[in-house]
């Protein structure tokens, strides 16, 4: 089977920036990764991670590019992670996060599954829709992601109220 996927760039501009793209079924997450960079213009040299969502898209469990754990916790990969294994019907949401320093971020969405095309090569894209920016879009935060920070906002008046150890090296 042919998954088809809506690629959509956390934008919050007013032109919408979108791929739609096709993969089998049985191919990996880092082939998903590779198509993504392409269509967008990326070299793909930079990190990459997927998170798996939910339908609110809040952010789960990381699959990443490289295993950058050092050993000390196993890390699920792309390259061993079939997608069907982790996006199907009851599970179509996906947070794709490319090149850390720069944070472009990406919704993707199982939009269709559809049967194989005789004759068609996969990885396959199907649609372009707008350009993407010179640089990622700034992240803005809710109120309530930035409530513990009033402190530093201030200049940490009340340094003695921080309750730790000045001389702890």
């Amino acid at each position: 089977m042919i998954y088809r996927f809506r690629v959509v760039l956390d934008n919050d501009t007013e032109d919408d920036v979108f791929r739609d793209l096709e993969l089998r079924e049985t191919d990996t997450l880092e082939d998903l990764h590779n198509i993504i960079t392409q269509s967008f213009g990326f070299d793909g040299t930079e990190m990459a991670s997927f998170y798996l969502s939910d339908d609110e898209w809040n952010q789960g469990e990381e699959i990443s590019l490289f295993d950058m754990s050092e050993g000390a916790n196993t890390v699920q990969l792309m390259n061993e992670t079939i997608t069907n294994n982790v996006v199907h019907e009851a599970s179509t949401k996906l947070i794709y996060v490319y090149d850390f320093f720069s944070m472009w971020t990406f919704y993707v969405e199982l939009a269709e599954i559809v049967e194989e095309v005789e004759g068609t090569d996969y990885p396959n894209l199907l649609f372009v829709q707008g350009q993407i920016p010179d640089e990622a879009p700034e992240k803005s935060f809710k109120a309530e992601d930035t409530e513990n920070f009033d402190d530093f906002e201030n200049g940490l008046e009340d340094y003695e109220s921080l309750d730790f150890d000045e001389n702890w090296n």
